[in-house]
């Protein structure tokens, strides 16, 4: 958790001040956390930094704000309406034509196709991250635990985390969420990224 040094605030993206660059430092948190994912398209976290800061639909994330800083981010929606949007001119820009081009087409079906059968009354918590300067302070911790209490869901779902993310599991299995679904990633990509499955995580109310 943080020290008494700190003072957080947790609120949706789009609510941010203009004087804190929300977008630029939501893509950095995102550079560092997915890039086990992302090392096809770039090796450097400041050029997917910059490619993607343009994706997030604000209204959809939370976010922990300690002294201007965003120390967290995650996003939470109703399995229908999306949290990111790319933008492929955007990813050319930045990835260049050929990268940029297989990253608006593989990534768009990753992080854009909708729910099959979603259930009713249920938040998708996505993109759950955070600042390295703020890792091992609680910060995901609290900003899932505020969703939960905060939103009017009655179960939360959490899809494909992986399961050589050792932290995050230990995170949701302390917040009170359980597996419920496991996804085997095939051989060839496997071999890759070195992960074997992708775990899907339910949490109910009481």
């Amino acid at each position: 958790m943080l020290t008494r040094d700190y003072k957080l605030t947790i609120t949706k993206a789009g609510k941010i001040d203009k004087d804190i660059d929300v977008r630029t430092q939501m893509s950095q948190i995102f550079a560092e956390g997915f890039a086990q994912w992302l090392g096809y398209f770039s090796k450097d976290k400041s050029i997917l930094s910059k490619a993607f800061a343009h994706m997030f639909v604000l209204d959809q994330f939370y976010v922990a704000i300690v002294d201007k800083k965003v120390a967290g981010m995650t996003a939470c929606t109703d399995g229908s309406r999306l949290s990111v949007r790319l933008n492929k001119k955007e990813l050319r820009k930045h990835l260049g034509f050929i990268k940029g081009s297989m990253a608006s087409i593989f990534l768009k079906k990753e992080f854009e196709s909708p729910y099959e059968d979603f259930p009713a009354n249920t938040g998708s918590i996505e993109f759950v991250g955070t600042a390295s300067d703020f890792r091992g302070k609680g910060i995901a911790s609290q900003i899932i635990q505020y969703i939960i209490q905060n939103t009017p869901y009655n179960d939360y779902l959490i899809e494909e985390v992986a399961d050589t993310n050792i932290p995050a599991m230990h995170l949701y299995e302390k917040l009170g969420f359980e597996e419920y679904k496991k996804k085997p990633i095939p051989v060839k990509i496997a071999k890759r990224n070195g992960i074997n499955n992708l775990l899907s995580l339910r949490y109910m109310k009481k």
